[in-house]
């Protein structure tokens, strides 16, 4: 059988967005267990210059929804960009994981060759065909925004693996 846009991309970003949840739950477990507030890890940053956890959380969410939506021409849920718990964050995950689950896998594939205009920055675009998009862009930005999020838990000492972030719950299966 051959690759699909929506094989490439669907399952991918559901267990991507799953396995992050796990990591949440992770290090509220860890904070209980540290008798601190998991919240305080909302604003954490790795670099005076890069944008804290939170943004971490909404980007790779927004990376999902916007690259299925950008190549289904389906339009995508907004979001208020307001999330300040972990409470929030995960629920901003399972609203993502809800809308991902409602897009038909037909309305991807068969897009390949359509273009896609995205912003790249401030007053900036770039087109991609859909394929060339979800590989060399959607994607790319998806994992960069998960392994941020991943690297700033586990630099606040949450007991983190390779496995936590490859597979989520099932880690410990």
């Amino acid at each position: 059988m051959a690759i699909t846009l929506s094989s490439a991309s669907l399952p991918i970003f559901r267990t991507g967005l799953a396995n992050l949840d796990h990591c949440l739950a992770k290090a509220e477990a860890n904070a209980a267990a540290r008798k601190f507030d998991p919240n305080v890890l909302v604003t954490v940053r790795l670099a005076p210059d890069m944008l804290p956890f939170a943004a971490q959380i909404r980007i790779a969410c927004d990376a999902a929804k916007l690259a299925v939506a950008r190549i289904s021409g389906i339009e995508a849920p907004k979001f208020e960009d307001n999330e300040t718990t972990f409470a929030e964050l995960r629920a901003r995950i399972a609203k993502t994981q809800e809308w991902l689950a409602t897009v038909p896998a037909d309305k991807l594939d068969g897009r390949e060759e359509i273009d896609i205009t995205f912003p790249v920055g401030r007053d900036k675009t770039r087109t991609l065909k859909g394929e060339a998009y979800l590989k060399h862009w959607a994607l790319p930005n998806f994992f960069f925004h998960m392994t941020t999020a991943y690297a700033l838990l586990r630099h606040n000492g949450v007991d983190l693996g390779k496995s936590d972030y490859l597979l989520g719950a099932q880690a410990g299966n």
